[in-house]
Formats: structure tokens, C-alpha cells, sequence
């Protein structure tokens, strides 16, 4: 049965219906949850764990001890590779009173050193750094220090006084240092007096400490 031009148009419209309503129902309605965050984003969901993933490593912090490094460098010699073992402590003086050391072998005088002239004498073998070369082969490159230094002191009485005195300082030599005959502790002031008797390693060469008699 052949449908009438009627029945053919109604028929196109309900095909036609028929599919635009087929097409809204595959259209997916945007969704209304909160957007997912970003910090979790840009982390990569680090809170998740992938099974059979190996464990993220630790990240290691910095360090920001001193190495040591700066110090060397800051006590490297200008022009040389040479470290000093010693510097200067605050209390360091010019002495005003004319200080001198007198070098003995046995019986003969050998040298004077005005010890006055300066604040320290660093004594040792090493020419490029030393205050007084000393060239025996038992003395280290930088054997020993004298060093004038600024010393307050209070009596009984509670009064003060303050004087620059000489002090001796082994730094830590291989063969040590003598005071009269005596080997004196590293790496700790030693004062010296007037007529104090040094020695250096095993040099037969003796220093004596003296003060210059009053005038008149």
C-alpha cells in the first residue's frame, strides 16, 4: 500500500525529530565539581603511589658549615703556597721598653736581635714567611713565635695595672722548644722574663732575653 504526499511529509518530520533529539542526548553537560589543584598538578599527585615504582630520593639539603677553605686562603702568604700557622691576637703590642735577644754558641756571641723593633717574631727555617731564619735541620719551617702582648692585671687591693710583656709560643714544632733547660707545652704562652735562657730543636745556639739596664 502506497502511503499518500501526506503521510510521506509527516513521515520525514518524524525522522527528522527523531534524530535531532538522538543528537542532544550524546551531548555531555559540563560538569559543576571544584577544579582539581594546581599544587597537586604541578607536584605530579605526589601523594599517590605507583605500585612497583621505586621510592623518590631524598633531596639533600645544603650545608652551609664552614669548610676551612676560606681560612686557608685568607692565611695563604701573598705570591707563595705557604699557610701561616699563626696570626696576631688582639692584644698585641709594640713594646715601648728595649727588648733584645742575644745569640749565644757555647761561649761566643753570635747576633743581637732588637726584639723592640717589632710586635712578633715568627722563628723558623722557612725564609719566605719567617721573622727570624733559623737554618738548623732539626727546626720546623715555622717553628715557634715571640710575641709582645698587652696585659692588664688587678692586685689584692683591687688596682689594675697593664704592661706589654714577651711571651714564647711553640706551634707545635717536631722538636720542640726550651725554656732554661726545659721544654715548654705547644701551642700555649709561655712569658718571658729578663735572662730567660731559649732554645730551638736540637740547635746548640742558645737565646738570651735581657732588658738593658736603667740609665743612671
Amino acid at each position: 500500500m502506497f502511503a499518500t504526499a501526506k503521510q510521506r511529509r509527516g513521515l520525514v518530520k518524524l525522522r527528522t525529530r527523531n534524530r535531532y533529539v538522538g543528537a542532544e542526548t550524546n551531548v555531555i553537560a559540563p560538569s559543576r565539581a571544584p577544579l582539581p589543584s594546581q599544587v597537586d598538578a604541578f607536584k605530579g599527585n605526589s601523594t599517590e603511589e605507583i605500585p612497583g615504582a621505586a621510592p623518590a630520593p631524598v633531596k639533600q639539603k645544603p650545608n652551609f658549615k664552614p669548610t676551612g677553605l676560606l681560612a686557608r686562603e685568607a692565611n695563604t702568604v701573598a705570591g707563595t703556597t705557604t699557610v701561616l700557622k699563626y696570626h696576631e691576637p688582639p692584644e698585641a703590642r709594640k713594646p715601648k721598653q728595649q727588648w733584645r735577644m742575644y745569640v749565644f754558641k757555647k761561649k761566643d756571641l753570635l747576633d743581637t736581635i732588637h726584639l723592640h723593633l717589632r710586635s712578633v717574631w715568627l722563628v723558623g727555617r722557612d725564609q719566605k714567611v719567617t721573622d727570624l731564619l733559623l737554618e738548623h735541620p732539626s727546626i720546623s719551617k715555622q717553628h715557634a713565635v715571640i710575641q709582645f702582648r698587652h696585659i692588664s692585671t688587678t692586685n689584692e687591693y683591687g688596682d689594675k695595672s697593664s704592661k706589654v710583656k714577651p711571651y714564647i709560643l711553640d706551634l707545635e714544632s717536631a722538636n720542640g722548644t726550651k725554656l732554661n733547660g726545659k721544654k715548654i707545652a705547644t701551642s700555649r704562652f709561655v712569658e718571658l722574663v729578663d735572662g730567660d735562657v731559649v732554645a730551638f730543636g736540637d740547635s746548640e745556639r742558645e737565646y738570651v732575653v735581657m732588658l738593658p739596664p736603667p740609665d743612671g
